[in-house]
């Protein structure tokens, strides 16, 4: 059982480089918005997107798949996760890149079988005894990494939880700390935490909540302070995807000494996903459970070679399956394992079952308010001359160039005793730092001295 204990600023983890985008951004008609839900631009990707999403609404996207093709740091990933995020938001999205199919301990088809299974979800309702309310303080402490001195994890923490009714300090260990991290919890959001797991919830922004920030554009949703005691039963609905319920059932018949080697790699036994999948569809029949169909979104796709693309076109002719996208970036070239050459790397009879969706390069206005978002998310604040150099150095080299010096520069500016970043931080570390342009050049000048 999750250790919660009731007794008489929270430091924040690196952000996930898509943890701001909360959907796709569209009005009611369908059409794009330029700046929403942490999205910018890409109008035509997001209203073909949208297309998309109501097209799986109404179950008709069986036997099709969605490509995203463009240029490198076009937002692709950005979409496919904004797909997941309009389906629901426990919708189960899995990400792989396509070159983390080939391994030396398992089969091909076992990673694709197990990354598709981790695609489907399952709705099971509960009653269960949560501790629910609004945060009005959390602190972490946290140590190095016992595995990665360089890296720091949360030990336990400290949360003020309060309703309208009702206010508590609970301090939590390591596992539910974690979270806290992971999700940013932060001032303001309402969260539950289920009292048996340890599973941490977060439900949104209190609306009108005393001492929360907010912003012009805000990409949370917002909520109710809740009512009542903090310590409640509640009816609450947990999804959990096939594979969890495969490695659950699988590690019943296994000592312990193997369960490590287990999860990492052993393949699973098909008798095993068989019942699994009995488990399930008895649930689903009694009303206690339902199929949630995920996204599996692959990246680099033309990395996967022939026999991959095999499957995965008989695995969207499966009735139980997870919404497929693929992402590229290449044009005509050969398909992996063959020396046929086919658009984007991929087979003409997989390519025909997919709906493909376009990504364009960002243009200036874009790009500044991209850098303006990021440095939002990251809690970093940017002075106008920074902002000004940094859309200059995305539009000359690429964004993920102009994003990335952000926390180098911030660093340089606490150096300097600020904690606002100029542009001379950023002229400075982008001296440090090169792109991939003075990086060709650079090749170019010391070519003889560089070992071939």
């Amino acid at each position: 059982m999750a250790q919660i204990r009731e007794i008489k600023k929270i430091e924040r983890e690196k952000a996930s480089i898509h943890s701001h985008i909360t959907g796709l951004g569209l009005d009611e008609k369908g059409k794009a918005k330029f700046i929403a839900d942490g999205l910018v631009g890409q109008v035509e990707a997001r209203e073909a997107s949208g297309i998309v999403v109501q097209l799986i609404r109404q179950g008709k996207m069986a036997g099709k798949g969605i490509l995203f093709v463009g240029p490198p740091g076009t937002g692709k990933t950005a979409l496919a996760v904004a797909i997941a995020k309009e389906l629901g938001e426990d919708t189960p999205f899995t990400t792989i890149n396509a070159s983390e199919v080939y391994s030396t301990e398992l089969k091909k088809t076992e990673i694709l079988t197990q990354v598709i299974r981790k695609s489907m979800g399952v709705r099971i309702k509960q009653k269960r005894t949560v501790y629910e309310g609004v945060v009005k303080d959390v602190k972490l402490k946290v140590a190095r990494s016992r595995y990665n001195p360089y890296y720091v994890s949360p030990r336990e923490a400290q949360i003020v939880l309060s309703t309208k009714d009702d206010e508590r300090t609970l301090n939590v260990g390591d596992a539910i700390a974690e979270q806290f991290m992971k999700l940013n919890v932060k001032k303001g959001d309402v969260i539950w935490i289920d009292a048996e797991t340890g599973e941490v919830t977060k439900v949104g922004r209190a609306k009108g909540f005393e001492g929360a920030k907010s912003y012009d554009i805000e990409v949370v949703r917002q909520v109710d302070i809740p009512t009542g005691s903090i310590k409640k039963e509640k009816d609450i609905t947990i999804t959990v995807t096939l594979h969890d319920l495969d490695l659950n059932l699988a590690a019943q018949s296994i000592s312990i000494t193997a369960l490590f080697s287990f999860f990492t790699e052993r393949e699973i036994n098909q008798d095993i996903r068989k019942q699994v999948d009995r488990l399930v569809k008895d649930m689903v029949n009694r009303g206690d459970a339902e199929l949630v169909p995920g996204v599996l979104f692959i990246d680099d796709a033309h990395m996967l070679d022939i026999e991959a693309f095999s499957f995965l076109t008989k695995t969207l002719e499966s009735e139980l399956a997870p919404i497929l996208i693929l992402a590229t970036n290449r044009g005509i070239t050969k398909i992996r394992g063959t020396d046929i050459e086919s658009p984007h790397g991929i087979p003409l009879d997989l390519l025909d079952r997919l709906l493909i969706i376009q990504t364009r390069p960002y243009n200036e206005s874009e790009i500044r308010e991209i850098v303006k978002i990021r440095a939002n998310e990251i809690d970093v604040k940017l002075d106008e001359d920074a902002i000004v150099l940094l859309t200059k150095l995305g539009v000359e080299n690429s964004l993920r160039y102009a994003v990335q010096l952000i926390e180098p520069a911030y660093i340089v500016a606490q150096r300097k005793g600020r904690e606002s970043i100029k542009s001379e931080d950023i002229e400075e570390v982008s001296k440090l730092f090169s792109d991939s342009k003075r990086s060709v050049k650079y090749v170019k000048e010391y070519e003889n001295l560089l070992l071939k």
